[in-house]
């Protein structure tokens, strides 16, 4: 099953300020800041939601087709997922701007003050998917993620007027979106993903009931947190599948997307949906115990330990048929 994951491709540049910012603001003179802080760290992560997916499924020896535009600086970053298992062809590169960056300083309050610079990300609308599909022999699914908003609409638009199958999932895009852009992106698709306050805000911003939802999607998949995912069907009973047990809460960032890249690995295996969260909320817990998006490494026989003491022996078997 050749899956295409179209996302937004990033650097994050974190740093660390070992004061407050309050103790540097004048109250009579916010109206005129001009400050500068001194730093004691810097990390510089791999980042954006399309990478991230597609590193996932890499990791779980599906060669995903990443889709999305970058900067000439984006070299380092595609020999890391080429080594991943990505496929980086179709990956645009800006003859002008540099790859999405986003730039954040957190004090000692956990306070932060960041800029997201989108450079090559606004690329992504000149990508044509049937380049892509010629390219790699046809496309069986189409992911289309967050990134330019005006590629979001165009890749679904291509989709189904060629009618490939395609996943919505815009995450925080959505709240940028009104109701019409929105009900653009949902309405045929043969998956629907979100978190419970997005699927909130969808229902919201368009008007239409879960119901309604539900007949202009096939599978709607709904991630709880703590309490794991949710698949709804039309005129089916919900698959509800719970988390593994973590190990240690470091960093939340990309939980989301983890689970994106097990479930999309799960349904180019062939397995059924209930099988395909359950690897999907096992990546996530090995994300959630890691900081950074893309740090994890994913060792097979400790992933199949977790997974059998969590969904039991029959699930592992069907599993590792094909994990190996």
């Amino acid at each position: 099953m050749r899956i295409a994951v179209c996302g937004s491709i990033a650097n994050d540049h974190l740093m660390t300020f070992p004061g407050r910012f309050s103790d540097q603001l004048v109250a009579d003179q916010l109206h005129t800041v001009s400050l500068s802080f001194l730093v004691d760290r810097l990390d510089i992560r791999r980042g954006g939601v399309g990478a991230n997916i597609a590193f996932g499924m890499g990791q779980l020896g599906v060669r995903p087709i990443l889709v999305g535009a970058a900067g000439e600086d984006f070299e380092e970053y595609r020999a890391w997922l080429e080594r991943h298992g990505v496929d980086t062809e179709s990956v645009r590169i800006s003859e002008v701007a540099h790859t999405a960056r986003f730039v954040c300083t957190t004090d000692a309050d956990n306070n932060q003050i960041g800029s997201f610079y989108t450079g090559a990300m606004s690329e992504a609308r000149l990508i044509e998917l049937q380049h892509v599909a010629d390219r790699v022999g046809g496309l069986d699914l189409v992911l289309i993620g967050a990134d330019d908003p005006e590629g979001m609409l165009r890749h679904t638009e291509e989709c189904r007027t060629r009618g490939i199958p395609f996943a919505a999932d815009y995450s925080q895009q959505i709240a940028r979106m009104d109701g019409e852009g929105i009900r653009q992106l949902t309405e045929g698709a043969t998956y629907l993903f979100s978190n419970e306050y997005e699927k909130e805000l969808i229902e919201s911003k368009t008007g239409w009931s879960d119901e309604e939802v539900l007949q202009k999607v096939g599978t709607r998949v709904t991630t709880l947190g703590k309490k794991g995912a949710r698949i709804d069907r039309a005129g089916q009973e919900p698959i509800v599948v719970g988390v593994a047990e973590e190990r240690e809460k470091a960093d939340p960032t990309g939980v989301g997307d983890a689970f994106r890249a097990g479930f999309l690995s799960g349904l180019a295996w062939g397995v059924g949906l209930e099988r395909a969260a359950q690897v999907g909320c096992m990546l996530a817990t090995l994300v959630v115990e890691t900081i950074g998006t893309q740090e994890y490494e994913l060792k097979r026989v400790h992933f199949m330990e977790r997974f059998t003491k969590a969904y039991g022996h029959d699930a592992a078997t069907e599993v590792q048929a094909h994990l190996n």
